[in-house]
């Protein structure tokens, strides 16, 4: 994959260290919503890169360079400050499994699925793709990071569900294949990394996220929470999508993408809120905060990204909620 092309003074130092230009650091600017810092996501991203497939021109040591670890720990402590602020929900005496369903419940974000179910053109609907490969086309990988951390049933349950994401051992029905024929539909490059430089910020947030928990052994409970949360919410959007891309003429080949998460995450529900959550928050007591609070950055992050595309295609915001 190539460097992407920076955004700022913080994108650029990390883009000109991995091309072997060398330079101090540039004085950080903390932003009020790091969620939509142009600049600090994409720097965020790339570092957190490093450790999956890198990038074609950066040293294959990188992901260990001190000063790299130490630029990415700088912009790590806004984004987590904001992320702890705005996504900290209360625990109660409830299992976690109850009080995750509470939190998805009373979740009441934009109608990004209905709108693209029933009203989206494809232009509208190729874009909400394109953003979505910057995740997609990495599908599992960031929860996999918790697979050494875990044990007994809960690292059962995990390896459960990301055999079912990895295509239970048929690379072309991974679900990131699955994801390449859609785009392909749409017309665009089904390449890794491909859109990065073209998406905004809160899409890199979103990847971002899930990085953050991946990447530190601490937020481990935040990492199994997101995955709760992804699954717990995945089955009746999915279908919306998977309506909306046959109204707009995708065969079923094409749709197979959502197709396959309407059954597929009907089940991962229940392993991840019962064999996955439950069991680790019963050998971890202390983390049933962290659950919860992964849970929450998942929905709350995938709100503005709906929030934000529904905003550009210009549906007021009295009729996000009226696309449900």
């Amino acid at each position: 994959m190539e460097l992407p092309v920076p955004r700022g003074p913080l994108s650029a130092w990390l883009i000109d260290r991995l091309s072997g230009r060398l330079a101090p650091l540039p004085e950080q600017v903390i932003s009020p919503e790091p969620w939509a810092d142009e600049d600090l996501q994409l720097a965020l991203w790339c570092c957190y890169e490093l450790s999956y497939r890198g990038f074609d021109t950066s040293p294959p040591d990188a992901e260990w360079d001190p000063r790299i670890l130490e630029f990415r720990a700088l912009l790590e402590d806004p984004w987590t400050r904001w992320l702890q602020a705005t996504c900290t929900p209360e625990v109660t005496d409830a299992p976690v499994s109850r009080q995750l369903r509470a939190l998805i419940d009373a979740d009441t974000g934009p109608g990004l699925a209905q709108y693209l179910q029933r009203k989206a053109d494809v232009d509208q609907f190729r874009e909400f793709v394109l953003n979505r490969s910057v995740y997609q086309l990495k599908e599992a990988d960031p929860h996999s990071f918790g697979i050494p951390r875990l044990d007994g049933a809960a690292k059962a349950a995990l390896v459960e569900i990301q055999a079912d994401e990895y295509g239970g051992g048929r690379p072309e029905r991974m679900h990131a294949e699955l994801f390449r024929t859609t785009m392909r539909w749409l017309g665009l490059d089904d390449s890794y990394g491909r859109y990065v430089s073209d998406v905004p910020a809160v899409t890199l947030a979103i990847s971002n996220v899930m990085s953050l928990f991946a990447l530190h052994s601490r937020w481990t409970g935040a990492l199994l929470g997101h995955l709760a949360a992804l699954e717990m919410t995945s089955t009746l959007p999915n279908r919306r999508y998977a309506s909306g891309a046959t109204r707009l003429g995708a065969t079923e080949e094409q749709a197979g993408y959502f197709t396959e998460h309407i059954e597929a995450d009907a089940v991962h529900e229940q392993i991840a809120a019962h064999d996955l959550c439950d069991t680790y928050a019963a050998d971890h007591p202390r983390a049933e905060a962290d659950i919860l609070f992964g849970a929450s950055c998942s929905l709350t992050l995938d709100n503005l990204f709906a929030d934000h595309l529904l905003t550009r295609w210009g549906v007021a915001e009295n009729q996000h909620q009226a696309a449900s």
